[in-house]
This record gives C-alpha cells, structure tokens and sequence, in this order.
C-alpha cells in the first residue's frame, strides 16, 4: 500500500530502530513509546487487521513476538509485557497496517493495558533499547 506508513517502513523509504527482521516479519522500536522498550511488531506484507492478514503472517508475526518478548525480559527490566493488538479506528487502530504492540512491564508496575497510550519518545533512549533488545535475541 502506497501510503501505509509501516508499508515505507518495510520498503526501507522510512527510518525505523530495527529491532528484529526476518522474511515475514519487521519490529522495531514505537517511536512514541509508552514505555521504555515498547516494541511494533508487523508482517511485512499488508494487512489492514485480523481480518485482511493471512494465516502464515499471523504465525509469522506471533513466532516473533515470543522471541522478542523473550528479550525483553531478559535485556531490560520487565517482570511482564502487554501485547496488544487493534483493529479499526474505533477501538483505537491509527495506523491501518495490522500491528501488535509489545509494552514491558516492569516489575511492580501494575501497568495495564487500558495505561497503555503512546508518550514523547526520546530517539537515543529508544535506540539504546531497541539495540539491548536486539542482542538479547535467540
């Protein structure tokens, strides 16, 4: 899609804090984060919303959000981690490219999903992160 933010994300037209790529799939870091090392995770084929995404993106995009929640657990303190995913604007959806979220949690926090908005990022803490992040990757 010609004008899908995440669609020129994928195509390299638009900057991103890669976290982790592979043939289906692209996360990186929220550049609005609502947390320290709240991460996007999207299939690099697009797909409006659950509804438009094929099964094998689906899989795709779920396979890699367990190893990247893996290591945000293990990279940055996170004794949990929200993942959440919208479809439509009515519930919230601002870019129509299907996306899940992956908030950490720190311990103690009590954040919750409904906490959970976008806040002012800061582009060299989102890219100190986003690289501990990325490392801790099996």
């Amino acid at each position: 899609m010609e004008d899908c933010i995440f669609c020129k994300i994928v195509k390299g037209v638009l900057p991103c804090t890669k976290i982790y790529e592979d043939e289906k799939v692209l996360a990186f870091s929220d550049i609005n984060p609502a947390v320290d090392g709240h991460v996007l995770v999207i299939p690099k084929a697009h797909a409006f919303n659950i509804w438009d995404i094929s099964q094998d993106d689906l899989a795709a995009v779920h396979k890699a959000s367990k190893k990247i929640a893996a290591a945000i657990k293990k990279s940055i303190p996170a004794s949990g981690v929200i993942c959440m995913q919208l479809n439509g604007s009515d519930v919230g959806q601002v870019v129509m490219h299907y996306h899940l979220h992956l908030v950490p949690c720190a311990e103690g926090s009590k954040l919750s999903h409904l906490d959970v908005i976008s806040g002012n990022g800061d582009t060299n803490k989102i890219k100190e992160i986003a690289g501990k992040i990325a490392s801790a990757i099996s």
